[in-house]
């Protein structure tokens, strides 16, 4: 079982996707006008939280200028605002922001990963892309022994998720479990719950509602 920290080691040097280290090293170099006086990540996006977590939070990969920019997962970007608003109303972190990696958040009892850890051109990883991926994210799971709960954000998590549980040796459900907001299937020993992801696309259009988020995570929790 690999500690946490050797995992987040391994993960910010990663160079296995070469069209994903050109695109994430290619948006940290010509950024964007709002960003233009800061210093981008521009690296892969190890997790984030507890390791003494009860509840992880997965979802698809680092936002180009959010995590790509922060080298925080669901850091600077409106996703991570949602997101991190919802874990702190459900008191699973200290605060409802997260901005940048040294501004005091701490979660308690969470964790907080992607399948992807590089940031992908269109938000779309081809699935060799994500199975190269995939293994820190076993490793995660294996490392945080007291983890009960894992919440997918959207379909491609929901994937990847039962792909990573797979190769952990837990056998996932037949039929196959079908991924939407609030469905939760039994995995080996760990409950699976799935919510819409809190993309702009999502919560600006109303199908994710902070409540619709808050009632996942404290179904999590329970």
């Amino acid at each position: 079982m690999r500690a946490l920290a050797e995992i987040d080691a391994e993960v910010v040097v990663c160079r296995a996707c070469p069209r994903l280290v050109a695109w994430r090293e290619e948006v940290a170099r010509d950024k964007v006008a709002r960003f233009a006086d800061q210093t981008y990540w521009g690296r892969p996006v190890p997790g984030f939280g507890d390791p003494a977590a009860r509840v992880l939070i997965v979802g698809l990969a680092p936002a180009a200028h959010g995590g790509n920019r922060t080298g925080r997962i669901f850091t600077g970007d409106r996703s991570g605002d949602f997101l991190y608003a919802s874990m702190f109303r459900c008191g699973l972190a200290n605060q409802p922001t997260s901005v940048s990696r040294d501004d005091g958040l701490e979660l308690r009892g969470a964790y907080v990963a992607a399948v992807n850890r590089c940031a992908p051109p269109g938000n779309k990883p081809t699935p060799e892309e994500r199975d190269r991926c995939l293994p820190y994210l076993e490793g995660e799971i294996s490392a945080l022994t007291a983890l009960t709960s894992i919440v997918a954000l959207g379909s491609f998590a929901w994937d990847g998720l039962l792909r990573a549980l797979a190769a952990l040796g837990h056998d996932t459900p037949r039929p196959r479990p079908k991924f939407g907001h609030g469905a939760e299937a039994a995995v080996g020993p760990y409950r699976l719950l799935g919510a819409f992801h809190p993309s702009q696309q999502n919560t600006f259009t109303g199908k994710l509602t902070p409540e619709m988020l808050d009632d996942v995570l404290r179904a999590a929790m329970s």
